[in-house]
């Protein structure tokens, strides 16, 4: 199975769920570190856990990091802990989630000016305006709270 890959920058693409038969392909094109930004179980028992992608990346030399990032829930330690692990990895980095977006997401909060100038709230929030989220958020925070 080839996989699908969104490359953001020469040092950093995203792809959907990888299953263990994809490690092998992850290597073979370049990619030295995973980042794995989906919590275990959230697609159901046969998601493969963290653990299980762990053992098959290191098997292959290929360092692994696991943020676990809750869908349209990405928080300013999250983003701290992706700065922290992405400025330390073995470039080239592959982050995944269930379809690519959070970790998407979280490199773009990573390297957003807005959020380094910004406290992280803030830069979060600008972030958030910046792609029409703001009502989903709203709307989330309303039901929650009714």
């Amino acid at each position: 199975m080839t996989i699908q890959i969104t490359q953001h920058s020469n040092e950093f693409s995203t792809t959907p769920q990888i299953q263990l038969t994809d490690m092998q392909e992850i290597a073979q094109l370049g990619f030295k570190t995973i980042i794995n930004n989906r919590p275990d179980f959230e697609g159901g028992a046969e998601q493969p856990t963290s653990e299980q992608i762990k053992a098959a990346a290191e098997k292959l030399g290929l360092a692994y990091i696991y943020i676990p990032v809750i869908p349209n829930n990405i928080q300013a330690e999250q983003v701290s802990a992706f700065n922290t692990a992405f400025a330390k990895a073995k470039k080239l980095v592959l982050g995944f989630c269930k379809t690519g977006n959070r970790a998407s997401s979280i490199y773009q909060l990573s390297q957003s000016n807005q959020l380094t100038q910004q406290t992280p709230a803030k830069g979060l929030v600008q972030w958030l305006k910046s792609k029409c989220l703001v009502t989903k958020l709203f709307r989330f925070c309303r039901a929650k709270l009714a």
